[in-house]
Parts: C-alpha cells; structure tokens; sequence
C-alpha cells in the first residue's frame, strides 16, 4: 500500500516539476512575429529583430556513443508576385474592404516561418507620382496601391520584398521614395534598387540573413551583370548566415513556362539567363533562389546543395492581372536549411486566386503537379523528388 502512496514530499517535488514543464511548453509557443528596428552597417540597410518565432530542431542521437547533436533547423517560405490592387487609373481596381480579406485564407501558413519572402509588384502611393510612359498602351499596366495595404502584408507575416522588378518605377522616384519609406516604417526589409538599395541584412531568432534582388530593368540591380551579382553576393555572404536571393527574370506567360537555361528575350528585351543567374550567385555564397517574372510557376532545382525556384508565379494579383489557367495557380513553398543554408526538406502548399478573392488552398494541388512535371522534364538529373502531397526531399 505505501508504494502505491504518494508522500506529502514527492507529491509536491511532482506538481513543481509538472509545473515547469508547462511553463517550457507554454514559453516556446510564443510565435510573435517581427518588432523590428532599423540600423546601418557598411551603408547597407541591417534590420534587426528581437523575433520569438518557432524555431525549429533535429536531434540525431548515435547509439553506439551516446552522442546527441542538435541542428538547427530554419523555415524560410518564398512566394511570387504580390499586387494587391491599384488606384490607378481609377479605385474600381481596388478589392472590397480595402483588401483587409486577400491574405486571411493563407496567412496561417505563412506566418509559420522563420522568414517569408514575396515579390512587390508596383508602388506603396496614395496618389501623385509620375506615371511611367508606354509605347504600347496595351501592354502598359502602372501599379499605385495605397499605402496602408503594407498593413496586409505585416499581419501575413511577410519579413522581406523585392522591390526589383518591371513595376517599381510605375509612378517615377516618387514612388520609389514612398514605397521604401513606407516599407521601412512597417518593419519589412526590401533591396533590389541599383547604388541604393543593392542589399539589407535583419535577423530573426539570432540568425542574420542577408537577402539581395536582381532584375533586367531600369533602376534595378541587373540580372544580366553575372559578374557583378556574384560581387554583390559574396560581399553578403561574408557577413550573414544565410544568404537568399531573388530575381526577376524570363519571358512570360504559359507559352514560357518551360526554363530554358539559355537566354530569354521577351518583346525585344534581354530578360537574362536565369539557370546561369542563379548558379553563379550560388557558387558566390546564395542558399535559396527564388524566382519570379513569368507569372506562371517554373520548375525547382537542387544546385551544389541549394534550393532554386526559377518562378513562383502569381501569389496575390488583384484585378489588372490575367489569371487564367496556369496564371490563377501559384506554389507557396515553404524551405528548410541548416545553419549553414544546407538543403534539408521543402513543402508545397499549392494555392489559387480569382479575379474577386486572394489565394486559397488549392484541394486539386495542380500547382504541385506543375512542379513535379515541369522539374523532370526541365532537371532530370536534379536530386528532387516532388511527392504528390507537396513534401519534398533529397533523393
């Protein structure tokens, strides 16, 4: 009977044990994301975060030994184009309740990350600017979303944006100005401006990433300058622990949703070789490269053990973009590196989007279709296998 008894003591000396535990448990739930400062170092942009988000861990136990080592383990999730709606030419191509409703059918997924990462499609402008000047009015689109949409993108999760690509300079340097200041006040990291704005570095949970963006036009740091970009990344390298980088690259459309890894042109414009793009800033001292500039999903690739998504597509693009057939769906994909940006899993969340509502969870998965397809045919050889679920994990 007495063993069966807990005593007075052990009783106490459980329930305080008990305790602790739930307290543990209770602190490392906390995944409040991002309050964030703003510093200079070396005349690049550094921002840095006391960030509590979910920081993830392996633990690989030798048996023979007793050995246990710890890797980290780090989430970075990258999407495409992101445009939540334009005041230009007129508020009809703004969505319903100031766009407060676009990310709410996904911003669970994407706050569950380290790091999450878009492309910025156009300006943060209330109103004025000059608007860019076209030959072919057709062709032409300018993006102005109001300035509080960067509230969207805080609550979602987002950390960091390019701002290179064809839309940054819709409404001259007055929108460039505002949109980075803008950018700046809310906490998000930007870099993709040429002399300017070549890089930024922030941290989350002790790691300091360094992230740098590349793109074919005017004003942008240029995709084209190989050479260059790999100066660019090297000097980042030297400095943080993981490096991601962004480009926007290649021709356009469902006609070019093959990579052809040669150089593409796209009424009449040099748009890059993206495959030999993103390897060299990869032997430079890259992790993640994502892609963006197609509007449609490209494949994915494994080079020198880093991860390479030649496009993610059309993530949120409100009302002036065309999302028929493979342009509605997207990939959010979610990558896991060690701490020295190693490749160590990947997950596809494959999502949609109308001309009335942001992206939502796609249950037909054809965006992850497209991936495992498109990276056998395009990257037979790379060491990938796309799982019909959206895992993905070195062969």
């Amino acid at each position: 009977m007495q063993k069966d008894i807990l005593s007075g003591k052990g009783f106490l000396m459980g329930s305080l044990l008990c305790l602790v535990v739930v307290c543990l448990f209770s602190c490392q739930s906390d995944n409040s994301k991002k309050a964030a400062g703003l510093i200079e170092e070396e005349g690049q942009k550094v921002l840095v975060s006391e960030d509590t988000t979910k920081e993830s861990e392996e633990a690989h136990s030798d048996k023979a030994t007793g050995d246990t080592t710890q890797i980290r383990v780090h989430e970075i999730i990258g999407v495409g184009d992101m445009m939540l709606g334009t005041n230009y030419p007129n508020k009809s191509y703004l969505p319903a309740n100031g766009g407060a409703d676009l990310l709410s059918e996904v911003q669970g997924i994407l706050q569950n990350a380290e790091v999450t990462f878009g492309n910025l499609e156009g300006t943060l402008l209330n109103s004025g600017g000059q608007v860019k000047r076209c030959s072919n009015p057709s062709l032409c689109y300018a993006f102005r979303s109001p300035e509080n949409y960067v509230d969207h993108f805080v609550n979602a999760g987002f950390d960091v944006v390019s701002i290179a690509n064809n839309h940054t300079g819709d409404f001259g340097p007055t929108g460039r100005k505002r949109t980075k200041e803008v950018l700046t006040s809310s906490g998000i990291a930007f870099a993709g401006l040429a002399g300017t704005d070549e890089t930024t570095v922030f941290e989350r949970n002790g790691v300091r990433y360094g992230f740098a963006a590349f793109a074919p036009n005017t004003g942008t740091v240029d995709i084209r300058q190989i050479t260059r970009a790999k100066t660019i990344v090297q000097k980042l390298a030297e400095r943080c622990d993981i490096v991601i980088v962004s480009f926007h690259g290649g021709a356009e459309g469902a006609k070019h949703q093959r990579t052809p890894c040669k150089t593409e042109t796209y009424y009449g414009e040099n748009r890059g070789n993206v495959c030999k793009f993103s390897h060299a800033v990869i032997d430079a001292g890259a992790d993640i490269v994502f892609g963006h500039g197609p509007h449609v999903t490209r494949a994915i690739e494994l080079y020198n053990n880093r991860f390479i998504a030649y496009s993610l597509g059309n993530f949120c693009t409100y009302g002036r973009f065309n999302l028929r057939g493979e342009a509605g769906v997207a990939p959010i994909i979610k990558v896991a590196v060690d701490d020295h940006g190693g490749f160590l899993h990947a997950e596809i969340t494959p999502i949609y989007q109308g001309k009335t509502h942001g992206p939502r969870v796609d249950s037909e998965r054809r965006a992850i279709k497209i991936l495992q397809n498109l990276t056998k045919s395009d990257f037979p050889d790379t060491p990938l296998e796309i799982m019909d679920d959206g895992f993905v994990f070195k062969k």
